[in-house]
């Protein structure tokens, strides 16, 4: 059975090691926030301060952050922070006036990505990025009908979260979301490539048996909250024709894996060897500063573009668009691309030669700095040994959280600046507490 994915490593107020204050401000939050949040752990972490690749507490304890891909850059970089406050105080308005720095912005984010998607429209979040990408297939294909990965996340918007399956069955899927299994061997163990195509094609089947035409097939292409299923590099491509073949458009959901995080790519869609007809963006392009946005090829606007119109008050505005520079300015000057190839390679190593030593360690996924890790208990897969896990290095000043429908592996996605020091921090760390786990 399938967990939402919102209630994996979620504290239970009333549990945990919280001291008085901690405790005290657990249960304001409560009070304002309502029921519907989750704190992360056992025991949450209270935090006042980031720098880098560390978070800190009140009393100034550092944690290592080995989870955040929205400081994608690092948290507070200053050459972020100084171009937010340089634009901040030079103007900040909404996007319906002439100004250079959208058009600039938007001129640097498609020379990054294939010159068949010549358009960008920015959103705030990923969220929205995925809405408007969806409102879009409809008008261009006249269908309405969405297939997703079985436990995917793609937003909290009604239309998004009706097509986020891991936020559970008392929203997803929708009326018109046909959910696949996600690619991994064990669902296709007769090849990823041939049965994710297949499963594509079927969704398409079962779309025509109750009269709805397909729109879309949307994938993030990490896999993140299916359990980070990255491999073989290149079976996307077949599923991209099959929807396309049914009438459908392909859209790349590069929220998580985009910026540089594969390490050997931009972009997670260029491991498969294909082109989208649209790309959500969102979390690591503002590196905290909420900016987002869908690239998209130009004769898939035109619909569209024809009979409506699209605004966005803050989208793109003049702050997001320095922002959104800056970072794209430390990816190439600080090398965090090429840092996300090898220090990936050199953790998911890593962990490959403590699976020599500790049982609990099963299969390693990675493309660049994302990895899931399953946490195993006799070769089977076990929720609880990766909670325990979790929390154990939360105990021990390292912030990791998990993945998967069960929750059994690690998910580990940190801020691209990660060192060879902080892979080793973790190794150590690892093969300490699994000792004892």
């Amino acid at each position: 059975m399938t967990r939402q994915t919102t209630m994996l490593n979620a504290y239970t107020p009333g549990t945990g090691h919280l001291s008085p204050d901690d405790q005290a401000l657990a249960e304001r939050r409560a009070e304002a926030l309502g029921p519907a949040y989750r704190l992360f752990y056992e025991t949450p972490v209270h935090l006042v301060r980031g720098h880098g690749v560390t978070l800190y507490a009140p009393d100034g304890t550092a944690y290592l952050d080995c989870y955040n891909n929205v400081a994608s850059v690092g948290h507070c970089h200053p050459r972020v922070v100084e171009a937010m406050a340089r634009q901040a105080a030079t103007l900040a308005t909404h996007t319906r006036y002439l100004n250079e720095q959208i058009l600039t912005y938007a001129e640097r984010l498609l020379a990054l990505v294939p010159r068949d998607l010549s358009h960008v429209m920015f959103t705030c979040t990923g969220s929205e990025a995925n809405d408007l990408a969806l409102r879009i297939a409809r008008a261009a294909t006249g269908g309405n009908g969405i297939i997703v990965t079985d436990n995917a996340y793609h937003g909290v918007t009604l239309a998004t979260a009706e097509m986020s399956m891991s936020i559970g069955p008392a929203v997803a899927p929708g009326p018109t979301v046909f959910p696949i299994p996600a690619p991994s061997a064990a669902n296709y163990p007769q090849g990823i490539a041939a049965g994710f195509a297949q499963a594509v094609a079927q969704a398409c089947d079962r779309m025509a048996a109750q009269g709805i035409r397909p729109a879309l097939l949307i994938v993030d292409t990490i896999f993140s909250s299916d359990g980070v299923c990255p491999d073989p590099a290149g079976f996307l491509a077949p599923a991209a024709a099959a929807i396309r073949k049914a009438g459908g458009l392909f859209l790349a959901d590069e929220v998580q894996p985009g910026f540089g995080r594969t390490g050997s790519h931009f972009w997670g869609f260029q491991r498969h060897d294909l082109i989208p007809d649209m790309i959500s963006m969102g979390k690591p392009m503002g590196n905290g500063y909420p900016l987002a946005g869908l690239v998209l090829k130009p004769e898939i606007i035109a619909e569209f573009g024809a009979k409506s119109r699209y605004f966005n008050t803050f989208g793109g505005n003049a702050v997001a668009a320095a922002v959104g520079l800056a970072v794209l300015d430390v990816i190439r000057d600080e090398a965090l691309q090429q840092n996300a190839a090898t220090v990936g390679a050199a953790l998911a190593d890593g962990l490959r030669s403590l699976a020599r030593r500790h049982e609990a360690l099963g299969e390693t996924r990675a493309a660049g700095l994302f990895i899931g890790q399953t946490i195993q208990t006799n070769g089977t897969p076990d929720p609880a040994r990766t909670n325990r896990l979790v929390n154990a290095l939360r105990d021990n000043h390292i912030l990791i959280s998990s993945t998967g429908p069960q929750g059994d592996s690690l998910k580990i996605r940190p801020p691209l600046p990660f060192s060879q020091a902080n892979v080793d921090q973790v190794l150590t760390t690892l093969d300490r507490l699994l000792g004892s786990l």
